[in-house]
């Protein structure tokens, strides 16, 4: 199989100029072109107002792809192409009566748990939430009515904090083993659609998503899988620092050598308990901020000129970064075109935001996190806990601003930069529910921050005309862009580095960020574990 990159064709071509490019690129003769797929396309907008043209990555079959690739040795756009097969590692033998446990049903957990069910390993999955639908409910009481339930919300549940989101199926990780196609296959054949295996930022939105996950698990359990809702991990049982176990919420016990822990970055209360059982965790670097929204045709107008609106292109989305002069980094964080800022906290007298799009990306504004990047030694030095702890005061600070009943702190962006508490909303209304409560956001966050911010939304203006604009809407406050602690683990057997038979993974475990990249960690994981489970059978 042949590699073609760099293919550019017109952005509004027919199906078949595909072929008809490939042929011409590589000089064939039409019936030498036995196959082909796409295995790439994006766009380059960088001639908006002239012409945006798609760019292709294309997998192709010819009767004599050697020949084929002689002739364009030369050529770095004609490559073999890579097997991205999913090659599994393992098969559990029938003599095989331990189970391992995965702890946590988000992205990691489900592709943990799916691959191990794939290769016969009968996982046994703990979720203190609830399954998506129940779960999608209580997310929505506190949206609506300002009801929080502490187990069952953005954060806790079958799909983890993903599931609330934009959906996003990209990420910058390192993939050399093509995971990430396993992960994307896995939920096209679940009802995903099948264009998130070849478009550049892949999507499937909130609500396409929970039938997707609910889907997955059906075949995690017809596999011989066992699914536990509102099943709370309270203990690690150990002996001699090597898992045994789990107990649970309700006084019973599982037991098992192998454990995956793929907790979200929320698991505040398990990372506490972890470190009374001397698992070994250190601080790790994450960010704070506020949410953005912006009209979507603004953004779509300065992203993608007079293509803006064009349904091929769909809802534009950016991505920023400014170095500001007091030495921080502030960043556009998570964005989310055409989608809403939503109540993510799952601790009660605590607000916390984030965004979420459906797969459409049809609603009136865009957002995205405006956040500042903190570190452990300048910014939260007294313990191995001591982000958690941060992020604990900040969001009770948040609470307090909104309100005290989960409405939301919220600035015009025009107030913020002045420095001036904002009093009425201008024509950006904000998405956030259960509503917002204008204020001078000042107060919500470190003055370092407040600093670095409104420096960078005038340096974001010049890259995205508008991002400054008055009337636009800052929502507070964003403070889980990723876990505050990693549970660190080695290298090759991707154990905890001190506790035998223990397997972080995820989010929560300092090992991801987004859909894609936890579920690529969720199937090294559970390799890791079934090969390990085989050598201590002897196998």
């Amino acid at each position: 199989m042949i590699r073609l990159s760099e293919l550019s064709l017109p952005l509004d071509h027919p199906e078949s100029a595909v072929r008809e490019a490939i042929i011409e690129r590589l000089q064939l003769v039409d019936e030498t072109l036995l196959d082909f797929f796409v295995f790439k396309r994006s766009y380059d907008a960088r001639k908006k107002n002239t012409e945006i043209t798609f760019v292709y990555i294309i997998h192709l079959n010819t009767s004599n792809d050697e020949a084929v690739l002689a002739s364009f040795e030369d050529d770095v756009h004609v490559k073999a192409a890579p097997d991205i097969e999913y090659h599994p590692v393992a098969t559990a033998p029938a003599s095989l009566t331990e189970r391992p446990i995965v702890v946590g049903f988000g992205p990691c957990g489900l592709f943990a748990a799916l691959t191990l069910a794939q290769m016969g390993f009968k996982p046994i999955v703990l979720e203190r939430g609830r399954n998506v639908r129940q779960r999608t409910k209580d997310t929505w009481a506190l949206w609506r009515n300002h009801k929080l339930d502490t187990e069952s919300n953005v954060q806790y549940g079958e799909g983890g904090a993903g599931l609330f989101s934009d959906g996003k199926l990209y990420s910058q990780v390192k993939d050399p083993k093509f995971y990430g196609r396993k992960v994307m296959s896995e939920f096209v054949r679940a009802g995903a659609p099948e264009e998130i295996m070849f478009v550049n930022k892949p999507h499937i939105g909130t609500f396409r998503l929970t039938g997707v996950v609910a889907k997955m698990r059906e075949e995690i359990i017809e596999l011989g899988g066992e699914i536990r809702f509102e099943a709370k991990v309270t203990d690690l049982l150990l002996e001699q620092q090597k898992v045994t176990g789990v107990a649970l919420s309700d006084g019973s016990e599982i037991h098992s050598q192998h454990i995956v822990l793929a907790l979200g970055h929320s698991a505040r209360d398990t990372f506490r308990m972890l470190h009374e059982k001397e698992v070994f965790i250190e601080p790790k670097p994450f960010a704070v901020g506020f949410r953005i929204e912006h009209p979507q045709s603004l953004i779509d107008k300065a992203r993608l000129g007079k293509y803006a609106g064009h349904p091929e292109l769909g809802a534009a989305d950016y991505k920023l970064i400014h170095h500001a002069k007091n030495g921080r980094a502030v960043y556009s964080f998570c964005m989310c075109p055409g989608g809403t800022v939503v109540a993510a906290t799952s601790e009660e007298g605590r607000v916390v935001t984030n965004g979420m799009s459906q797969y459409s990306r049809n609603e009136r504004n865009a957002n995205s996190g405006i956040v500042v990047g903190i570190n452990p030694e300048q910014d939260y030095p007294e313990g191995i806990l001591a982000g958690i702890e941060l992020q604990e005061r900040l969001e009770e600070v948040a609470y307090k601003l909104g309100g005290s009943d989960y409405k939301a702190p919220a600035q015009l962006v025009g107030d913020f930069i002045k420095g001036k508490a904002s009093t009425e909303l201008g024509e950006v209304e904000p998405s956030y529910k259960p509503g917002v409560q204008l204020c001078d956001l000042a107060d919500a966050l470190p003055d370092f921050i407040i600093e670095a911010v409104r420096e960078a939304l005038p340096a974001f203006a010049k890259k995205i005309r508008g991002f400054d604009r008055d009337d636009a809407i800052l929502t507070g406050i964003e403070t889980r862009t990723s876990s505050p602690i990693r549970i660190t683990r080695d290298n090759k057997s991707l154990q905890s580095l001190n506790t035998q038979g223990l397997y972080p993974a995820g989010e929560g475990a300092g090992y991801a960020g987004g859909i894609l990249s936890a579920g690529i960690d969720g199937i090294k994981v559970a390799e890791a574990v079934a090969l390990d489970m085989l050598q201590q059978q002897g196998a």
